[in-house]
Protein backbone atom coordinates (compact mmCIF):
# COMPACT_ATOMS: atom_id res chain seq x y z
CA UNK A 1 0.00 0.00 0.00
CA UNK A 2 1.56 3.65 -1.31
CA UNK A 3 1.29 6.42 1.42
CA UNK A 4 -1.14 9.07 -0.20
CA UNK A 5 -0.03 12.93 0.01
CA UNK A 6 -2.77 15.28 1.18
CA UNK A 7 -2.52 16.76 -2.22
CA UNK A 8 -3.36 12.87 -3.63
CA UNK A 9 -6.36 12.57 -0.93
CA UNK A 10 -7.91 15.83 -1.96
CA UNK A 11 -8.82 16.58 -5.71
CA UNK A 12 -11.20 19.93 -5.92
CA UNK A 13 -13.49 21.80 -4.28
CA UNK A 14 -17.09 20.85 -5.39
CA UNK A 15 -18.58 24.24 -6.24
CA UNK A 16 -22.23 23.94 -7.54
CA UNK A 17 -25.88 25.40 -6.00
CA UNK A 18 -26.33 22.73 -3.66
CA UNK A 19 -22.81 22.72 -2.25
CA UNK A 20 -23.11 26.74 -1.90
CA UNK A 21 -26.08 26.44 0.47
CA UNK A 22 -23.75 23.77 2.65
CA UNK A 23 -21.26 26.26 3.29
CA UNK A 24 -24.77 28.03 5.52
CA UNK A 25 -24.17 25.11 7.46
CA UNK A 26 -20.09 25.36 8.00
CA UNK A 27 -19.61 22.44 5.66
CA UNK A 28 -17.76 21.94 2.38
CA UNK A 29 -17.64 19.30 -0.45
CA UNK A 30 -14.68 18.16 -1.97
CA UNK A 31 -13.97 15.58 -5.16
CA UNK A 32 -11.44 13.03 -3.09
CA UNK A 33 -9.62 9.73 -4.23
CA UNK A 34 -12.12 6.73 -4.69
CA UNK A 35 -9.65 5.24 -2.34
CA UNK A 36 -9.28 7.65 0.08
CA UNK A 37 -10.57 6.68 3.57
CA UNK A 38 -12.22 8.87 6.24
CA UNK A 39 -9.41 9.53 8.39
CA UNK A 40 -7.06 10.41 5.77
CA UNK A 41 -9.69 13.09 4.25
CA UNK A 42 -10.11 14.45 7.75
CA UNK A 43 -5.83 14.58 7.60
CA UNK A 44 -5.63 15.81 4.64
CA UNK A 45 -8.03 19.10 4.93
CA UNK A 46 -6.99 19.83 8.52
CA UNK A 47 -2.98 20.04 7.17
CA UNK A 48 -3.73 21.70 4.03
CA UNK A 49 -6.65 24.08 5.20
CA UNK A 50 -5.47 24.23 8.87
CA UNK A 51 -9.05 24.16 10.07
CA UNK A 52 -10.56 21.80 12.88
CA UNK A 53 -12.93 18.99 11.22
CA UNK A 54 -15.81 17.95 13.19
CA UNK A 55 -16.86 15.20 10.65
CA UNK A 56 -17.00 13.18 6.92
CA UNK A 57 -19.28 12.13 5.44
CA UNK A 58 -18.64 10.32 2.06
CA UNK A 59 -20.66 9.92 -1.25
CA UNK A 60 -19.80 7.66 -4.27
CA UNK A 61 -21.40 9.12 -7.00
CA UNK A 62 -21.81 6.51 -10.02
CA UNK A 63 -21.07 7.09 -13.09
CA UNK A 64 -23.54 8.04 -15.91
CA UNK A 65 -23.78 6.77 -19.36
CA UNK A 66 -23.00 9.27 -22.43
CA UNK A 67 -23.24 9.04 -26.25
CA UNK A 68 -21.56 10.93 -28.52
CA UNK A 69 -21.77 10.27 -32.21
CA UNK A 70 -23.43 7.20 -31.78
CA UNK A 71 -20.78 5.97 -29.26
CA UNK A 72 -21.66 4.87 -25.89
CA UNK A 73 -19.42 5.58 -22.76
CA UNK A 74 -19.78 5.15 -19.47
CA UNK A 75 -18.29 7.98 -17.31
CA UNK A 76 -16.21 7.01 -14.32
CA UNK A 77 -17.48 7.16 -10.68
CA UNK A 78 -16.45 9.72 -8.36
CA UNK A 79 -16.51 10.01 -4.92
CA UNK A 80 -16.69 13.28 -2.78
CA UNK A 81 -16.68 14.38 0.95
CA UNK A 82 -18.85 16.20 2.99
CA UNK A 83 -16.90 18.10 5.23
CA UNK A 84 -18.37 19.48 8.51
CA UNK A 85 -16.03 22.28 9.95
CA UNK A 86 -16.38 22.60 14.16
CA UNK A 87 -17.49 26.20 15.06
CA UNK A 88 -15.00 29.29 14.16
CA UNK A 89 -13.43 27.67 11.46
CA UNK A 90 -14.00 27.97 7.47
CA UNK A 91 -12.56 27.27 4.19
CA UNK A 92 -12.88 29.70 1.15
CA UNK A 93 -13.07 27.38 -2.04
CA UNK A 94 -12.56 30.79 -4.53
CA UNK A 95 -9.14 30.70 -3.57
CA UNK A 96 -6.61 28.04 -4.56
CA UNK A 97 -4.07 26.53 -2.39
Amino acid sequence: MTKRTAYDVIIAPVITEKATLSSEHNQVIFKVNRQATKTEIKSAVESLFKVKVKSVNTIVRKGKKRAFRGIVALLSDTKRAVITLEDGHSIDVTTGL
